[in-house]
């Protein structure tokens, strides 16, 4: 039954369709990864024009309840999936401990020399080349977290082509005479989300993300990665252990 707004009540329509939507989701009537019904459709059932709809629908994506993927629909977002980080930080294992299917994909990558501050984490010269990467990390399909990584070079020449055919982190290291590595350093800030970042992360402007910078070692002490990766703060909860 259509649901149409009330002109006279003081509030604006689109917010009133956002508190309806809300509700939905907190009364489960849209679970978690669900997709909510198309604009037109929403439009019908309170009466209104899709602008107003779309209003509604980026006031809830702007606070983390939905999300707007482009040519494929808005959907409810799930909760902060925990994130353990410490010496032996492994994505896809992190991700599997919580019942979720991790995935994940380089979106771009280069043989480039180290600037001052690769160099100083890498403890590589200035201007060493180094391969550089722009990766994005998936949870259930739905992106968890994106950033650069670096490693150097001639080390890690395979590395690319290792990922390709494994698709995880630690399976290309190992290809590349790795096995085994430890997280030396986690530093953790935050900033809001850029206009570069928000159609990686699939999320709405003005996002707070979790800064991760990191520093990977073998197992003698050698860094092997240097690496800044991206997360939103209401999809991942971040636990440091020692």
């Amino acid at each position: 039954m259509d649901e149409l707004v009330n002109r006279g009540a003081g509030v604006a329509a689109w917010k009133q369709i956002a508190d309806a939507i809300e509700a939905d989701i907190r009364d489960g009537h849209v679970p978690p990864g669900e997709r909510l019904a198309p604009e037109p459709a929403l439009a019908e059932r309170f009466g209104v024009n899709r602008h107003t709809v779309r209003r509604a629908v980026a006031a809830l994506a702007a606070r983390g309840l939905v999300r707007v993927a482009h040519g494929r629909g808005t959907f409810v977002e799930a909760g902060p999936i925990p994130y353990t980080i410490g010496a032996r930080t492994r994505f896809s294992e992190i991700v599997s401990r919580t019942g979720h299917e991790a995935g994940g994909e380089i979106v771009s990558s280069g043989i480039t020399q180290a600037d001052a501050t690769t160099a100083e984490r890498l403890r590589i010269p200035v201007g060493a080349p180094v391969l550089a990467a722009r990766f994005r990390r998936f949870v259930d399909g739905l992106p968890f977290s994106h950033g650069r990584t670096a490693l150097p070079l001639p080390r890690f020449s395979r590395f690319l082509d290792a990922f390709s055919e494994s698709r995880t982190i630690s399976a290309a290291f190992a290809a590349c005479g790795v096995p085994e590595y430890r997280r030396a350093w986690t530093e953790v800030s935050a900033r809001i989300s850029t206009a570069a970042d928000e159609p990686q992360l699939e999320i709405a402007p003005g996002r707070i993300l979790f800064v991760v910078e990191s520093v990977n070692v073998d197992p003698d002490g050698v860094p092997i990665q240097a690496s800044s990766t991206l997360f939103p703060a209401d999809r991942a909860t971040l636990r440091l252990e020692s």
